[in-house]
């Protein structure tokens, strides 16, 4: 009988071991799968934070691409206005100084053909064409002919004399300029006569029917060469 009792015995403490162990290992699995599951949500909680920073950190980018871009647009639109109102300027005062040459030119040729604004030759009067030689002499004749008076000679000898020295070949390499009269371009003088190259009668009735065509007399074209250097 007290082996039996004894049998008995170690028999329920075996089953109250293995079921104490079974409940422990229950008991254990569950508190495992608890952390496990902690974990799983404090890497999701984690993973979010990330992603929150993430996008953060493109919108703040985004954010300064755009002001950027803003502030170069602005920076290109002032310079655009600069530039527009610097050349709108500069045509303006160029606008202005062609006008400003145009009167002077006007009124300079308003002058010149004008009693009001010649001035008077005051130097001497020759008595005679006799008192000339050389292409002086025909210039003092073919004026005459032009119904001239000889005190216009003169001053047509001042014009030829500042032009070309009264040289029928005189040429100006610069601008085509030819002849006694400085005729540009020379071959105009070809109205008179072909031969307007050496042919210093040509080239004086040219000039002479260009003086009296544009100033009426050579006096006031005189008074226009010494304002302009030129006629």
């Amino acid at each position: 009988m007290d082996r039996l009792w004894s049998r008995l015995g170690v028999r329920t403490l075996a089953v109250a071991l293995l079921i104490g162990g079974i409940a422990g290992g229950v008991h254990l699995g569950q508190h495992r799968n608890q952390l496990k599951q902690g974990d799983q949500a404090q890497l999701a909680m984690d993973v979010d934070a990330a992603d929150l920073q993430m996008l953060k950190a493109r919108q703040n980018e985004h954010a300064a691409a755009r002001a950027q871009q803003r502030e170069a647009e602005s920076d290109a639109a002032a310079k655009a206005a600069s530039e527009a109102k610097s050349t709108a300027g500069k045509a303006s005062s160029l606008r202005q100084a062609v006008a400003d040459h145009k009167a002077a030119v006007k009124k300079a040729k308003s002058q010149a053909n004008s009693n009001t604004g010649t001035v008077p030759y005051n130097g001497p009067i020759p008595g005679s064409c006799k008192d000339f030689v050389g292409n002086r002499a025909t210039g003092c004749a073919l004026l005459l002919a032009e119904d001239f008076g000889i005190d216009q000679f003169p001053c047509l000898d001042n014009i030829f004399t500042k032009e070309s020295g009264w040289n029928a070949h005189a040429e100006n390499k610069g601008s085509g300029a030819y002849g006694i009269p400085q005729a540009l371009p020379g071959d105009r003088m070809s109205s008179v006569a072909s031969d307007w190259r050496t042919n210093p009668a040509t080239q004086i009735k040219w000039g002479i029917g260009y003086i009296k065509g544009r100033y009426h007399t050579p006096c006031k074209a005189w008074s226009y060469w010494q304002a302009h250097n030129s006629y």
